[in-house]
């Protein structure tokens, strides 16, 4: 009879290997499973060995990613669901910051590229929304902005969930993208609304509105 897979093991077992690598702890087969529960062949049944595991690795990463991002809701307002993508990629980040870190190590091949690319066409697709709806100069390259909007929110995540800067410093992302968005061809006073309401879409339970980045 053959056993079905358990998706609990497979999370554990990446888990793991990305906090062990933080922590710069030997990964071998043994280490990795010492502790868990579960035996060495855990390894071979759910990655087909340690080269498997490493691509699963950044992998991981980037499916969680794209399932946060489309589990965020589109509204009516193109400027305020690009804030609140970027939002929920920082909210990815804090939640597995590990797993982050190995998300953009170039040293480990992903299993699906385009798996990964998209990410970024959430952005993307957003913002041609925007242009369509007069939000955003007909002239603006999505792809471009989309990854000047991805700079942003990766440079903010990266200093938030793996330090320095602390969790309240996210609410630095409103200025930032409303910066952004504005060059972009947004009204100034109409886009700091969008990002402040897209930003507090995802923000964690007891976060204030000054964390947020909304104006008191």
């Amino acid at each position: 009879m053959v056993r079905t897979k358990d998706p609990a093991v497979r999370s554990l077992l990446l888990d793991r290997a990305a906090q062990m690598l933080r922590t710069r702890q030997p990964v071998t087969l043994r280490t990795l499973v010492a502790g868990t529960g579960v035996s060495t062949m855990a390894v071979y049944t759910y990655f087909g060995g340690m080269d498997g595991l490493w691509k699963a690795l950044r992998q991981e990463g980037f499916i969680r990613l794209t399932a946060k991002l489309t589990a965020v809701e589109m509204s009516e307002d193109p400027v305020r669901d690009l804030a609140a993508l970027g939002a929920a990629y920082l909210s990815n980040a804090l939640e597995s910051p590990d797993l982050y870190r190995v998300m953009f190590d170039a040293g480990f091949d992903l299993e699906d590229t385009d798996a990964a690319d998209e990410t970024l066409h959430c952005l993307v697709r957003a913002i041609e929304r925007a242009k369509t709806s007069g939000r955003f100069h007909g002239e603006v390259d999505p792809l471009e902005l989309a990854t000047q909007s991805w700079t942003i929110g990766h440079g903010l995540a990266s200093l938030v969930a793996t330090g320095p800067l602390p969790h309240h410093a996210r609410a630095h992302g409103v200025p930032m993208l409303t910066a952004l968005f504005t060059s972009a061809g947004d009204e100034p006073a109409r886009c700091r609304r969008s990002v402040e309401h897209g930003w507090g879409q995802t923000a964690p339970a007891g976060f204030s509105s000054r964390d947020r980045g909304e104006r008191p």
